[in-house]
């Protein structure tokens, strides 16, 4: 299915929580948007800088969307969520 190869998505394999998932969701976006910015920057459709700075910005979204979430955070058992 064309959609599939544009659109790939992994399975989540981790503990099920609602953050989780959503982060997940988040990972396989900036991982997907990423790797169009590259193919656009490789071949030469999209300039080095303005490159790095779209990634740099999707990772600052990832990033404030795994504080928001509490993902990584130790729990008072020592787990990790």
């Amino acid at each position: 299915m064309k959609s599939d190869f544009l659109y790939p998505h992994k399975a989540y394999h981790g503990v099920t929580t609602p953050e989780n998932l959503k982060f997940d969701a988040m990972l396989q976006y900036f991982t997907q948007r990423v790797d169009y910015i590259v193919g656009l920057e490789t071949n030469g459709k999209l300039p080095s800088v303005e490159a790095f700075e779209k990634i740099q910005s999707l990772w600052e979204q990832l990033d404030n969307l795994k504080k928001e979430l509490g993902i990584g955070k130790s729990s008072s058992n020592g787990d990790q969520k």
